[in-house]
């Protein structure tokens, strides 16, 4: 294997690793969130039992919690289990608009943790790239990991995208106001320039605009 191949390969697992147990761990907060509901609703059951009536509107907001907590739990295994096929095929087909909601999904607890929000705005038209999905999710999210470290003040990270030259895409991660010159001098480091060349893409710090944009070619198999 190459160095680069070395690198690549390295952080994909540590990439796989991390997102894996992060949802993984808010799947186990809202079994904790039902758990702690059907105690509640076990109570009232007791209280019935002993004569005590049971507050209805309470009874419907905790069966309406426990259904939310249901879609919340079904919406990161869809995740999970979209993140964990990226790796089934090296190049395929990937919608943009729908990949950046996706994106979102998938690192959305780290925003939290860090008290930043990311807003996605899926383009209008249809961006569709040939490239290799799993590569792409890893540098996408070191992008993202480094502009929630350039989002300032604002605690905002917006996500944006647009037909570039020759049929390809740009992926605009917007609102940086912490981007700094000392920062564009240490990013993107080695991990970022072997999946860059891997993918055929490149990164450009425009730090007037405050945004760092990603650049992908039409198809890299081509």
């Amino acid at each position: 294997m190459t160095c680069k191949k070395d690198i690549i390969g390295e952080i994909g697992l540590q990439f796989f690793g991390k997102m894996s147990s992060s949802n993984f761990h808010e799947i186990k907060n809202v079994l904790a969130i039902i758990n702690e509901t059907a105690g509640l609703l076990e109570d009232f059951s007791l209280m019935a039992e002993k004569g005590i009536p049971a507050d209805p509107e309470r009874l419907k907001s905790l069966a309406l919690k426990i259904m939310k907590q249901v879609q919340r739990a079904d919406g990161i295994v869809k995740t999970i289990n979209r993140f964990s096929h990226s790796v089934d095929r090296a190049t395929d087909k990937v919608n943009i608009a729908d990949f950046l909601t996706f994106m979102v999904g998938l690192s959305e607890r780290f925003a939290t943790m860090r008290g930043v929000k990311l807003r996605p705005q899926p383009p209008d038209t249809s961006l569709l790239i040939t490239t290799a999905p799993f590569l792409l999710e890893n540098l996408v999210w070191l992008c993202l990991d480094f502009a929630m470290d350039a989002a300032g003040s604002g605690k905002t990270v917006g996500m944006s995208a647009e037909k570039a030259e020759n049929n390809g895409v740009q992926i605009h991660f917007t609102n940086l106001d912490g981007l700094t010159e000392s920062m564009i001098n240490t990013f993107p480091t080695e991990r970022e320039k072997a999946l860059t060349d891997a993918l055929k893409a490149e990164i450009i710090n425009d730090i007037g605009a405050k945004e760092i944009i990603l650049r992908l070619p039409c198809d890299i198999s081509v």
